[in-house]
């Protein structure tokens, strides 16, 4: 309910509606607590994490086992069953032509996939305020906030990304709105105060055109309360809500983020490399620690300068701002086979990738529309 304005309470002449509660003029804040932060700027501070220790470099591996798996062979029966699979999930694809064309040859590559999670927490600090309702303050009085990184939370589960506000213990203190200067009022744009606006009807005129009877929208006034305030003059302001004052304190912000690397090794058939991305592939090998380090003397050497980068990547990256928590690190075999077919007097190719014998089709012989898309 809106409070009765006394000579105290008179409202201040602004031309613009009140914006959403953001920050206040620096001016009229402290600084926030000392604590190790780097950089200042749109009233963010943003805070270095505190070092962590290396732990020890992982033993080096043999992968010479790597060089004898292979995936399961890719026979001309599961080459058939794959491609009548896919025909059948196309609406404008005849099975014809999958179960009568003449299997030639199939080649088959083995590609490997190496990806790289890494899951930190980042640290800003920022002021925001509410309405202050006259409730106990946990101001600086009550003792010194903590530095940022010292406050305890409830990390989420590992990579699995979310975003907390807090709320710093000892950092609130009480101001008067700066949007409506402690008066909990503003003057109605709409009407300038007046809770009167001009009749759209008749425009002031109090009669229409070319008419001798007042009009019946304004009873002839040549103006109309004011929807803006519903004719009160004034609104209720609304960054302080009508309380007069704020309470201004300090929110830290915690976003705990997964950064992924992905490299999928170069394929020597031509299938294309986005499908290749997204295949599903078998599990060969999994390294997850605080820290994780290269791949070394694996036996497909651009999977261990991935290795290399990723890391180095996600360092640098991440060094400055943020706090890794995890890493994991895995290796994937993508089986990968080229099929040469023939079918009524012409050869041509499709592809098998991935364990769930995904299959991709550079011109099927008998497709009737455009209306699909090839996979």
């Amino acid at each position: 309910m809106d409070r009765d304005l006394s000579d105290d309470d008179s409202v201040v002449d602004l031309s613009f509606e009140a914006e959403s509660p953001l920050a206040p003029p620096a001016e009229l804040l402290e600084t926030l607590p000392s604590c190790d932060w780097v950089l200042q700027g749109d009233r963010h501070q943003i805070f270095f994490p505190p070092s962590e220790t290396a732990g020890r470099p992982q033993e080096q591996r043999c992968w010479s086992s790597f060089l004898e798996h292979r995936a399961p062979v890719v026979t001309e029966e599961v080459a058939r069953e794959a491609l009548l699979s896919f025909v059948d999930s196309k609406c404008c694809y005849g099975s014809a032509a999958a179960g009568d064309l003449v299997i030639l040859e199939l080649k088959q590559q083995n590609l490997c996939r190496y990806r790289l999670e890494t899951f930190s927490e980042s640290r800003i600090s920022e002021w925001t305020f509410q309405p202050f309702t006259n409730h106990s303050v946990d101001g600086p009085q009550r003792g010194t906030s903590p530095r940022l990184w010292d406050i305890k939370v409830q990390v989420p589960p590992m990579f699995q990304e979310d975003t907390r506000r807090f709320q710093v213990p000892h950092s609130s203190l009480v101001k008067e709105c700066h949007k409506c200067h402690g008066r909990g009022r503003y003057k109605c744009s709409g009407c300038h105060g007046a809770g009167t606006v001009r009749c759209s009807s008749c425009s002031g005129a109090k009669r229409k055109a070319k008419s001798a009877r007042r009009c019946q929208m304004c009873s002839g006034s040549g103006r109309r309360r004011c929807s803006t305030c519903s004719g009160r003059g004034n609104k209720t302001c609304a960054t302080c809500k009508g309380e007069k004052k704020l309470l201004h304190f300090t929110q830290l912000v915690i976003a705990w983020k997964n950064s992924l690397f992905e490299f999928v090794s170069e394929p020597q058939l031509d299938c294309p490399g986005e499908l290749l991305a997204k295949a599903r592939g078998e599990t060969l090998f999994k390294d997850e620690n605080t820290t994780v380090y290269p791949i070394v003397d694996f036996p497909l050497r651009e999977i261990s300068l991935a290795s290399r980068r990723g890391i180095s990547e996600h360092s640098a990256a991440l060094a400055s701002r943020a706090r890794v928590l995890q890493q994991r690190q895995t290796l994937e075999l993508i089986p990968l086979t080229e099929v040469r077919y023939w079918y009524q007097g012409k050869t041509d190719v499709y592809y098998i990738y991935g364990t769930d014998h995904q299959v991709h089709v550079v011109d099927y012989p008998e497709r009737w529309c455009c209306g699909c898309t090839i996979l």
